[in-house]
Formats: C-alpha cells, sequence, structure tokens
C-alpha cells in the first residue's frame, strides 16, 4: 500500500484527500481512528496520528472530543480547489510554456486537447484535413 517514496504519513494523507474526493468519503462522516489505521496498515500510530494532524491543520478533518475525527464541512470543495489550482500550476502553465518556447500557437493546444485524436498520434494539421 505505502510504496511511493513520499514518508508513509504524507501517503496517508493524500489517500485520505483522494478519498475525500472520490466520494469514499463524505463529508461529516468519521474516519478510521489513528489506531485503527496502524493496525490495518501495520504502521506505526504516530505515523498515523501526524497524517491526522496535517488534515486537521489543514482544515479537512476535526476532531470531536470523544468520538474521533471526522471529514469536515467544506472539505470536498477545498480539496477540489486545491488540486485544479496545482493541476494549472504543476501541468497546464508548464505546456503552455513550452508551446510558447517552441512557438506553438495556443490555439493548437486547445485544439489538440479538444480533439479526438489517439494519445500519441499526430493530428492532422488544419490545412491538411480534408485533402483526401
Amino acid at each position: 500500500m505505502f510504496d511511493g517514496r513520499a514518508p508513509i504519513y504524507l501517503q496517508i494523507a493524500d489517500r485520505i484527500r483522494t478519498e475525500i474526493l472520490d466520494g469514499t468519503l463524505q463529508e461529516g462522516e468519521q474516519v478510521m481512528s489513528t489506531t485503527q489505521y496502524a493496525t490495518t496498515y501495520r504502521i506505526n500510530p504516530a505515523t498515523a496520528a501526524k497524517a491526522f494532524a496535517q488534515l486537521v491543520d489543514e482544515g479537512v478533518l476535526h476532531k470531536r472530543r470523544g468520538l474521533g475525527m471526522f471529514v469536515s464541512p467544506g472539505a470536498h470543495d477545498q480539496l477540489l480547489e486545491d488540486r485544479r489550482s496545482r493541476f494549472f500550476a504543476e501541468v497546464v502553465d508548464p505546456v503552455v510554456e513550452q508551446a510558447r518556447v517552441l512557438g506553438i500557437p495556443i490555439q493548437d493546444v486547445v485544439t489538440r486537447l479538444t480533439s479526438d485524436v489517439p494519445l500519441g498520434a499526430t493530428p492532422p494539421r488544419p490545412e491538411e484535413e480534408g485533402t483526401s
């Protein structure tokens, strides 16, 4: 389960974020306790606690005294906005910059992204379409 190079507590936090985003965990739903998490995945309880503390600091989880940890109201939308922002910063912006460096008009990039061309295939240039 935890096989990435990132520290295990970060992998746990990312997994919980993903479960909130994909609907596996709903807002207001209780999450596994740190002890349950540690037992289930055979990790140190302090590692699970560190992941949960990070999510509490971010406002994704909140603690109800005597009851446990719960997904915070608005967590889904907060995470979605964060992931969308990161997507543009980490994926789209570098593509736009590389297209600029290569002299590729942004409209060509948009056309490629919205076309039905299979991945890895080269789409026909607009002047080549209809010349069959």
